[in-house]
């Protein structure tokens, strides 16, 4: 086990490298609850700030080809073959049986190869000034930091229930990077390419502080229980699961008067995929949210094209802001600034719908998911991982989610799977992560009341 780096501002607060990537918003997300730890803020692999110019056109090249891929299923005749030729690299081999899949795949020989011809080198002479701890949340700035013996420990945060090959270097046992598995799964995972149990740390993923609280997790008791009470009008799951809930949550309260509006939020796609999917829900919902009795919040991320064809159709519909104040349109042209938005809405949403990217893991936050099929080899991996858990459920219809939803509202059965969420997944990964920075250890890593 390593020992603590006992790298602190001079708030005490551990402070690194935090380093990400402009590959969708998955790996930023998983950075922006660690920002309080990010030495001179978070850095963004491949920005002009930290990349000579040949190198950051290389990794816009590579985010261009990444994000045209991901929205390519959709062009006639060509789309598919080209999505199934990145879908094919980033394929993830079946979970059983469980045996050695140490052996280099041919991703990683690519990416050997572009450390080589300079992919990241003048990033790492500007983090060299101060060989501060890094922590990555995509996987090259960490292989490349392992590549030049970097003098400081290298963290890797992986952000699906699962991963292909391309995350562990190509020789595993002499690699020094140590790993933040947000689930058992990719601990096993991890273990069959070959990293050592030793460098692998099974912390959750990191989920922003303020929908959780401190480690006792106080908001996010509360803001659970305002949401099991909305999930459950006919008190069929409370009648039920009354005990667990009190001796988890807290007291049980019914709701003051009746019955609140059910939070609906549909999260499109960081490249803008799966639109279509939030105009249906907003045309099958409009009678439900002109009568009060839900509400719709459609994510469109920093996607300003997005958030123009979403408000172009609400008004097309009749769903205009002066007629139909339970619809939210979320936009923003920073990240930072998005994901701040994001958490806020989270705290308040009781279902969200979503494809199942990294947002999978904001079922411990006990929010029901319904996942919009999947687009890409770790988003089907992260659909079974749902599934398993029994947090989740698939999509139906869109076009009559009015009928569908309402039905499972009424049995408690989204209720059921808002705590199946809470109880199975890994809540405090941002409290887990600090602990290994500064110790070196966890001290509950398999504590079930401390996940």
């Amino acid at each position: 086990m390593i020992s603590g780096t006992g790298n602190t501002n001079d708030y005490g607060q551990p402070k690194a490298w935090v380093i990400t990537a402009d590959m969708g918003l998955g790996h930023q997300r998983a950075a922006h609850p660690l920002a309080y730890m990010a030495e001179g803020g978070i850095i963004t692999a491949g920005s002009p700030e930290f990349t000579d110019p040949g190198e950051t056109r290389l990794w816009h090249s590579i985010r261009a080809l990444y994000e045209f891929i991901s929205r390519s299923r959709a062009i006639p005749i060509v789309g598919p073959p080209l999505f199934a030729i990145m879908n094919s690299m980033l394929r993830i081999p079946t979970f059983y049986p469980l045996r050695d899949l140490s052996t280099p795949a041919p991703n990683n020989h690519i990416v050997d190869y572009l450390i080589r011809r300079g992919l990241g080198k003048t990033l790492m002479a500007r983090l060299s000034q101060e060989h501060l701890p890094i922590i990555a949340t995509f996987y090259a700035p960490a292989l490349i930091a392992d590549h030049y013996q970097y003098k400081a420990p290298i963290y890797s945060v992986i952000c699906d229930a699962d991963l292909n090959r391309i995350w562990v270097a190509t020789k595993p046992g002499a690699s020094r990077i140590f790993y933040f598995a947000p689930c058992g799964r990719v601990m096993r995972r991890l273990r069959e390419y070959g990293v050592p149990d030793e460098r692998i740390f099974i912390t959750g993923f990191p989920l922003p502080r303020e929908n959780i609280g401190g480690p006792r997790m106080e908001i996010l008791k509360t803001d659970l229980l305002a949401r099991l009470r909305r999930l459950d009008p006919k008190g069929r799951f409370i009648a039920i699961f009354k005990p667990v809930v009190e001796q988890l949550l807290g007291p049980w309260k019914p709701l003051h008067s009746g019955s609140e509006p059910v939070t609906l939020t549909f999260a499109v796609g960081g490249a803008g995929a799966q639109v279509e999917i939030g105009q249906q829900l907003a045309s099958s919902l409009k009678k439900t949210i002109l009568d009060g009795s839900f509400r719709l919040i459609l994510l469109a991320g920093v996607n300003r094209a997005v958030e123009r064809d979403l408000a172009e159709y609400l008004t097309h519909i009749g769903l205009t802001p002066d007629r139909a104040p339970g619809v939210q349109v979320i936009c923003e042209d920073s990240r930072p600034a998005y994901f701040d938005r994001f958490n806020q809405a989270m705290r308040i949403t009781d279902i969200l719908w979503t494809k199942p990217s990294e947002l999978s893991f904001y079922s411990a936050l006990g929010i029901p998911i319904v996942m919009a099929p999947t687009i890409g080899a770790q988003e089907d991996k992260n659909r079974k991982w749902l599934m398993d858990k029994s947090c989740a459920l698939p999509q139906y219809n869109p076009n009559q989610a009015f009928e569908w939803l309402g039905d499972m509202l009424q049995d408690g059965i989204l209720a059921e799977k808002a705590l199946n969420g809470f109880i199975k997944n890994r809540k405090l990964g941002v409290y887990k992560i600090e602990e290994v920075f500064l110790t070196g250890s966890l001290r509950h890593q398999y504590d079930p009341l401390l996940r």
